[in-house]
C-alpha cells in the first residue's frame, strides 16, 4: 500500500514511517525540508509545510491512505489540515487517519481541532480519528530543560494521575488503521496501561538515570510564562495551560484498552519508556 504521512519527522510520524516501511508499504513522507532527510528504499520525502497549507497536496493523488496531524505550536489546525481532507475527497482516498487529542470530542464544534474532526467525519471517506492522551515523550522534549538544568519537572498538574501514552504505541495504532478497514469510521481515545502522577513520573526517571529528579507543581501563570519564555506562541501557550488544567482536574486519568484492541499489544509502560529514553536526561 502507498501511504502519505504528514509531519513525518515528528514524534509520532517518524515511528509511523518506520513501522510502515518495515511492514512492506511504500511511504511518502511530508516534512518542511526534504533535502535534510535520509534516503531509504520505498521512501519518498515530500515538502509539506503547515505555514503553506496547500503546498504539496498533489501527493494525495499518488497514495491510497493518508495520516494527518497538526504540528505542535500551532492552533489554526483547521486551516492547516482542511485542504488535505478536501483533496482526499476529490482523490477518493481509501482511508484517512487523523490524530487530534483526548477530549477534543467535548470541545465546541467551532474549535479548530473539533471542526477538523467533523469535516472528516462528514467527508464520505473511510476514516479513523485517534485522540491520544499526554505523551510519555513530552518528558524528553517539552519538559526536558527543567530536568537537565534543575533536576525538576515543572508542571501545573497537582496530584492528578494521567494515563500517559507512548508515541510508539500511537504510531502502531495509526499503522493498523491506515492499512486496514475493519475499524473504519470510528474514533478512538488512546491511553497508556496505567495512570500515574508526576511524582511517580519523577521516580521512574530518577530510577532510570540514577539522578534525583523531583516534581514541582507550579502555578498556571508560571507555566504560561515558561512556555512563552522558550519561544512558544502566546495562543499555543494558553492552549497548553488550558489542557494542563484539565489534567489537574482528573480528565487525563482514564485507562482504556484501545491500544491493545487495535494492535494486539499491551501499551508500553512509563517505566519502560524511562529506561528506553534515559540518554536524553543524562
Amino acid at each position: 500500500m502507498k501511504v502519505f504521512v504528514y509531519g513525518a519527522t515528528g514524534t509520532v510520524g517518524q515511528n509511523l514511517v518506520n513501522e510502515l516501511l518495515e511492514s512492506g508499504h511504500e511511504v511518502f513522507a511530508g516534512t518542511r525540508d526534504p533535502s535534510k532527510q535520509q534516503k531509504r528504499a520505498h521512501l519518498t520525502w515530500i515538502e509539506a509545510d503547515p505555514l503553506r497549507p496547500t503546498f504539496g497536496l498533489e501527493v494525495v493523488e499518488k497514495v491510497e491512505s493518508i495520516f494527518l496531524l497538526s504540528p505542535p505550536g500551532l492552533t489554526n489546525q483547521f486551516e492547516i489540515l482542511s485542504p488535505w481532507i478536501e483533496k482526499a475527497k476529490v482523490s477518493r482516498i481509501q482511508k484517512v487517519v487523523l490524530m487530534t487529542a483526548m477530549g477534543v470530542e467535548f470541545a465546541p464544534e467551532e474549535a479548530p481541532l473539533r471542526k477538523t474532526e467533523i469535516l472528516l467525519e462528514k467527508s464520505g471517506l473511510d476514516w479513523n480519528i485517534i485522540r491520544p492522551n499526554w505523551f510519555n515523550q513530552n518528558f524528553n522534549t517539552f519538559w526536558i530543560s527543567g530536568i537537565l538544568n534543575d533536576q525538576k519537572i515543572y508542571f501545573p498538574g497537582g496530584k492528578a494521575k494521567a494515563s500517559f501514552i507512548d508515541a510508539r504505541d500511537i504510531s502502531s495504532v495509526a499503522k493498523v488503521l491506515l492499512t486496514t478497514k475493519d475499524k473504519s469510521n470510528q474514533a478512538f481515545n488512546l491511553t497508556g496501561k496505567e495512570a500515574i502522577d508526576h511524582d511517580e513520573v519523577a521516580k521512574y526517571i530518577s530510577s532510570a538515570t540514577g539522578k534525583k529528579i523531583e516534581y514541582v507543581d507550579i502555578s498556571p501563570e508560571d507555566f504560561y510564562k515558561a512556555l512563552v519564555g522558550v519561544g512558544l506562541p502566546e495562543d499555543y501557550s494558553k492552549f497548553l495551560v488550558m489542557i494542563a488544567g484539565a489534567l489537574k482536574e482528573g480528565f487525563a486519568s482514564p485507562v482504556l484498552d484501545s491500544v491493545k484492541s487495535i494492535t494486539g499489544k499491551d501499551p508500553i509502560l512509563f517505566k519502560t519508556y524511562a529506561e528506553d529514553y534515559k540518554k536524553y536526561w543524562l
